[in-house]
């Protein structure tokens, strides 16, 4: 398939204020959800983004990417392997917060401090429907916020 990217949806656009839909047990390990993952990771990766989710694309589904690393956006982002979570949910937060600067695909030339959980401990799916469980800290703990955030209809502009 030839790499696609894909347009993103910009603040005030209605598709970004919508609770997204989970996905359903027969779309895992489909077609249609593997090359919405693909096309995701390449349009993340052109726009040198750290994590993107299935609404900023325009498609309304519980789907996140988490692939913190340095780039131009986040020169200071520590290094991780990408992980796709379909359906993710928080199970729990820590107590201790920290603030820390966000910005957005979707909110072109606005960056500001926000206040997240540090550590999380975060279930999902695989793409093939595999349930899996993972603890996150810092960074990337907060890009998983931000990017459940996206699949709630809420911007990190609204914390600001």
């Amino acid at each position: 398939m030839a790499e696609v990217v894909l347009p993103i949806a910009q603040d005030g656009e209605g598709i970004l204020k919508l609770i997204a839909a989970k996905v359903s047990a027969k779309e895992f390990g489909s077609l249609w959800l593997r090359q919405l993952v693909q096309a995701m990771q390449m349009t993340m990766r052109y726009h040198h983004g750290v994590g993107i989710a299935a609404p900023q694309v325009y498609v309304s589904k519980r789907i996140i990417i988490v692939a913190s690393r340095p780039n131009p956006r986040y020169p200071n982002a520590p290094e991780m392997s990408e992980i796709v979570m379909v359906n993710p949910e928080i199970i729990t937060k820590s107590k201790e917060s920290i603030l820390g600067e966000e910005g957005c695909l979707s909110v072109v030339g606005t960056r500001g401090n926000v206040l997240r959980a540090d550590k999380l401990v975060v279930e999902y799916y695989t793409v093939k429907g595999e349930r899996r469980q993972q603890d996150f800290t810092g960074f990337p703990a907060r890009i998983i916020q931000h990017e459940i955030d996206h699949l709630n209809g809420i911007l990190f502009v609204s914390y600001l």
